[in-house]
């Protein structure tokens, strides 16, 4: 008997929405969380793609071309930015995780227009509302926001750039993801990321090493990887080969409202007026956006293995 693909995706929310509470609880620099994040990912992943091979005889990875990889490689380093932005929004001072999370989720917007006007993927009615009433969600949550030296307004342009990058993954990685075994193209981006971010840290001169409680911080650490990064995501691709496109949807809007919860019934964050009410503008644009792509939704989010 196969397991409910809806319990499945209650559990991928969940999952996902502790992301931002470890991120928090983390006195690490934001690219070092987002090294050990993506390193322990991907060494887990091997574990499994080597497991399959002694157990079963496979050999993953193998016959792949050398685009492809290269191509696997290249999306990693979209993955890499998108973890950098977004998680030194995050680590802003007095940034809300509901703004954070509400804002990088955002980037089915921007995966609609890039559709329309670069793949000349045609918008519905209710995608050109969902975009409308999304970016006017976060226009709302910028201005709430906007206070003295514009830091947290900084902070929310991170975040948004970081869903840029999110949007530019999913684009990226939607038609590899048709040829490509799922373990075969998380293990080669996680590690391409990896690698990416490891020259990040060089550059931008941020810590190699966790800062802080060292043992708490590799807990942390590899809480990341297991939970939101594995499990979380993991679930959402095996819930999502067997749910109609309005579950899908909802499942999108779900880690922010999950994120946004932990944070105030763990954290004491609650969300000012302006961006309370931007967020909601932003999860219903963004809702109806996906809602409106049909039978394109499970396509895009059959790769949806970011935050």
């Amino acid at each position: 008997m196969r397991p409910s693909p809806y319990v499945g995706i209650a559990l991928a929310i969940a999952s996902v929405s502790w992301a931002s509470i470890f991120i928090t609880w983390s006195t690490s620099p934001a690219v070092t969380i987002a090294l050990y994040r993506l390193a322990f990912a991907t060494l887990i992943l091997g574990g499994v793609l080597l497991v399959r091979r002694f157990v079963s005889g496979e050999r993953p990875l193998r016959g792949l071309p050398r685009r492809d990889v290269a191509l696997m490689a290249g999306i990693g380093a979209i993955l890499a930015t998108h973890f950098t932005l977004w998680i030194s929004s995050l680590k802003v001072p007095q940034e809300s995780i509901a703004a954070s999370v509400v804002l990088v989720t955002s980037h089915p917007l921007m995966v609609g227009l890039v559709s329309h006007f670069v793949m000349k993927e045609r918008l519905n009615k209710w995608m050109a509302l969902g975009i409308v009433l999304g970016f006017t969600g976060v226009v709302v949550i910028a201005l709430a926001d906007y206070g003295p030296g514009g830091s947290l307004l900084y902070a929310n342009l991170l975040a948004f750039a970081g869903g840029i990058m999110a949007g530019l993954y999913f684009l990226a990685g939607r038609r590899l993801r048709q040829r490509v075994a799922l373990l075969d193209y998380a293990f080669i981006v996680y590690a391409g990321a990896t690698a990416v971010l490891f020259v990040y840290a060089v550059l931008l001169g941020q810590s190699l090493t966790p800062v802080g409680n060292p043992d708490t911080e590799l807990l942390l650490f590899l809480a990341l990887a297991i939970i939101p990064q594995i499990g979380g995501h993991t679930l959402y691709n095996w819930s999502l080969r067997w749910v109609p496109a309005s579950v899908v949807s909802l499942s999108l809007v779900g880690e922010p409202v999950g994120a946004s919860l932990l944070a105030w019934a763990i954290l004491g964050q609650v969300p000012a007026v302006g961006v309370g009410l931007g967020a909601g503008l932003a999860l219903l644009g963004i809702y109806l956006t996906v809602w409106g792509q049909g039978t394109r939704t499970r396509d895009v989010l059959a790769t949806r293995d970011v935050e």
